[in-house]
């Protein structure tokens, strides 16, 4: 009988006999330990003049944030639960923004990358998303920040009613001057010699010279009445701040 022809997609491949006593290998590929970065979820919300994005990605390290005019790029590994995870974001904004204004500034915390955007046209109508396609910011984990969200009206209702209304909590970056400024990394100078403001990486919180304010940690309290170890008398104590 005519043999039966053989699949010209299956590929035999031979082994040669062990040697007595062992066996041969288990021939299989091995799974590469560099898993592909996982896109970070990102949360927004807006002002007239301004954007709030949170990323909430825990524990993380070796982070690299750059922010242009277009666009913000974000790359940072998670070491939550002692597993690394490479998390990235690369997005293009509807408008531009402006990373020189001193406004301009992000935050790592523990379980969360704070950003603060300004716009380049602050007197533009809100903006109807945040990516500048449409399509692409429907297919991304990018979701609304109901918590910050205020809508032009609101705004202007709060700015109205005056004490500063209207805007972003910014206590996320330690006050006003808190967090890492854009435009100082873009100079590549935080502080003296070129380092970082160590008070940004604090938290922003801090007295002179970047130093955490003492009464703080000590929750309020000062420091102790040295008055009542050295018996000195009254008037030599200094008000708490």
């Amino acid at each position: 009988s005519p043999s039966t022809p053989r699949n010209p997609a299956t590929v035999h491949v031979c082994q040669p006999p062990a040697a007595p006593g062992h066996f041969l290998p288990h021939l299989e590929s091995t799974p590469s330990t560099m898993s592909a970065a996982i896109h970070a979820p990102i949360k927004w919300a807006q002002r007239k003049d301004s954007l709030y994005l949170t990323i909430a990605v825990s524990d993380l390290a070796d982070t690299d944030i750059k922010l242009t005019e277009n666009k913000l790029e974000f790359t940072g590994v998670s070491k939550e639960s002692g597993e690394d995870k490479k998390y990235e974001a690369n997005i293009e904004f509807f408008a531009e923004v402006d990373p020189a204004d001193a406004n301009s500034k992000y935050t790592v915390r523990p379980r969360e990358v704070h950003f603060h955007i300004m716009k380049k046209d602050v007197e533009a109508e809100y903006w109807p998303r945040l990516l500048k396609d449409k399509a692409t910011e429907k297919a991304l984990p990018i979701s609304a920040d109901w918590s910050r969200y205020m809508d032009e009206d609101e705004e202007e209702e709060a700015k109205a009613a005056g004490a500063g209304g209207g805007g972003f909590d910014m206590s996320q970056f330690g006050g006003g001057a808190g967090g890492m400024n854009f435009a100082d990394m873009m100079a590549g100078a935080g502080g003296a010699g070129g380092m970082p403001d160590m008070s940004a990486l604090m938290g922003g919180a801090g007295g002179a010279g970047g130093m955490p304010d003492m009464s703080a940690l000590m929750g309020g309290a000062g420091m102790p009445d040295m008055s009542a170890l050295g018996g000195e008398g009254e008037g030599d104590s200094d008000d708490d701040e």
